[in-house]
Formats: structure tokens, C-alpha cells, sequence
């Protein structure tokens, strides 16, 4: 267990330790992570097509899938709606005109094709193909490296992170009951706990939470994380506008950690800009979270 927490702390905390000033490096790290993520993703693909009892693991994934996502969707959004109802959240801000949301999703659709692309051509079983593993494992140390310095480089600094008691608070209560939620999974397809609880540490963040569960557990369990945290971030979007006028805390909590980034758009235009500093905050500590996690439970 020991080993396996190294390798994928040491990496992050290496590329947390390197500050960079220059903007134009820091963009080009942000696209560098971005390519690396399709190319592990690539790589996954590939590994699921050298899977023996393919057909039947297929229907083992999407079960997988189905069961994790309901128990960790339903958990998040329970105790969020409690935490709104006992802290509510008050705002006058008026909704915008939001970004197309489907547009949103096929975004986040390519990056399925990019698992289906790599398990097509899995599928002509060619010898050299099965080095797939290995190049997933040194990549992995390598995004690992990239991820560390985008997150030294986010902006933020512990005092903004302690001070912003509405983000903090969001995070703590969505790590709670995704964990929770894991458990019951756990427990629902008679997987161990420490499995259940891995899977459900991805906190949203799919082309991470995908990646570290294959080096792990294997294709299965890896495609089934990815789908996992990917249809998370599917449902956040398209309900967030809803969820924003009702449930602020709900809103902002189903985004998981993507709440940083990618559906950072979707919340200012529903929430307003003082939706802003706690969804960068929610997102960084579960960002941080994340591998750790993962690397802890498995």
C-alpha cells in the first residue's frame, strides 16, 4: 500500500513544490495535462480489450457503474439539501443567459470516444499493443507531475482556502457522503470496503479517478470509475440552473471537483460572480483530495 501512495504522491508534491511565474508556461502546462489525459484515457481503452470474458465484463462495468453512481449521487445531494436547509444560502443574484449545456456535454463526451478509440484498436489483439500498461503507469507519474504544478499555480493560498467558509463547508459535506455513499455501493455488489471507498474518492473528477483505479483494480473497476465520475459531471450540468435557485449548496456540491474549471462557467452565469471564489475553493480541496484518497483506499 505503501509503495503505491508514494508513487503517486511523490510526483504531486514534486510539481507542487515548482513555482512558475511565466503565464504562457503555466497555459502550456494546462494544455499538456489536457493532451495527457486523453493519452492515458487511450491507453485504458486498450487495456479493457485484452480483458478475457470481454462480453461479460462489459455488462459488469455498466452495473458497476449504474450501482456507484446512483449511491454516491443520491448521498451528495441528501446532505447537501440538509446542509442548505440548516445553513441557507442567500443571494439576490438574477441568472444570465447560459452557455448551450449540450454543447457542454458532447465536450464531455469526446472523452469517451477517446476510451472507445483506444478499445477499438485493443480489439486487433496485436502483440505490441499489450505494452498499453506500462505506458499508462509512466504516464501517469507524468500527469501526476503536471497536476501538482497546475494546483501550486491555481492562485490560491491556504488563508483564501480557510477563510471561505461556504466552499470549505460544501467540500467537507461532499467528500462525507460520496464516501458514504461508496460504502453502500460496497456493500450492495459484495465489493470490499477500501474498494467502495476508492471509487468513490474521485469526487467527479473522472479523467483522474479512471486512471488511478485501473493502475489499481484493473480495467473493470477503472472504465467503471471513469463512467462514474463522468456522468456526475453530465447530471451537474444540465441541473445546475434548476438546483441554483433552490439549493445554492446543491448546486455547487454535484459539480464535485470540476467545479474549478470546467462547469466554473455554468455556476457563475446561475449563481453569480459570488458564487465564484467558493467554487474554486470546493474544487481545490477536493482536487487536492482526490489522489490521495484514491491512493490510500487502494
Amino acid at each position: 500500500m505503501y509503495s503505491g501512495l508514494l508513487i503517486i504522491l511523490f510526483p504531486l508534491v514534486a510539481g507542487y513544490l515548482i513555482p512558475l511565474r511565466s503565464k504562457a508556461l503555466i497555459q502550456a502546462i494546462n494544455r499538456l495535462l489536457s493532451w495527457m489525459v486523453y493519452v492515458i484515457l487511450f491507453f485504458m481503452g486498450i487495456s479493457l480489450a485484452f480483458l478475457e470474458n470481454l462480453s461479460s465484463n462489459l455488462v459488469l462495468i455498466f452495473q458497476y457503474t449504474a450501482v456507484f453512481f446512483l449511491c454516491i449521487f443520491c448521498a451528495n445531494l441528501l446532505l447537501l439539501v440538509l446542509l442548505e436547509r440548516r445553513h441557507p444560502w442567500k443571494n439576490n443574484h438574477r441568472q444570465e443567459k447560459l452557455p448551450s449545456r449540450l454543447h457542454m456535454a458532447l465536450e464531455s463526451l469526446k472523452l469517451c470516444g477517446v476510451v472507445l478509440g483506444g478499445f477499438a484498436l485493443g480489439l486487433t489483439q496485436w502483440p505490441w499493443l499489450q505494452w498499453a500498461n506500462a505506458g499508462s503507469e509512466y504516464a501517469l507519474i507524468f500527469l501526476l507531475l503536471l497536476v501538482g504544478i497546475q494546483l501550486r499555480n491555481s492562485g490560491m493560498t491556504l488563508r483564501q482556502i480557510v477563510l471561505n467558509r461556504r466552499g470549505l463547508l460544501v467540500a467537507v459535506v461532499v467528500a462525507a457522503s460520496a464516501l458514504a455513499g461508496g460504502a453502500l455501493a460496497a456493500q450492495l455488489l459484495g465489493l470490499p470496503l477500501k474498494t467502495g471507498l476508492a471509487m468513490a474518492s474521485g469526487f467527479g473528477w473522472y479523467s483522474l479517478s479512471g486512471i488511478l483505479i485501473t493502475d489499481a483494480y484493473g480495467p473493470v473497476l477503472g472504465s467503471a470509475a471513469f463512467f462514474n465520475d463522468l456522468a456526475r459531471e453530465l447530471v451537474a450540468i444540465m441541473l445546475i440552473p434548476t438546483l441554483v435557485r433552490r439549493s445554492r449548496s446543491s448546486a455547487l456540491g454535484l459539480c464535485g471537483a470540476t467545479s474549478m474549471d470546467f462547469t466554473l462557467p455554468v455556476l457563475q452565469r446561475s449563481g453569480g460572480l459570488e458564487i465564484v471564489p467558493p467554487a474554486i475553493v470546493h474544487g481545490f480541496l477536493l482536487s487536492l483530495l482526490a489522489p490521495v484518497l484514491i491512493a490510500l483506499f487502494s
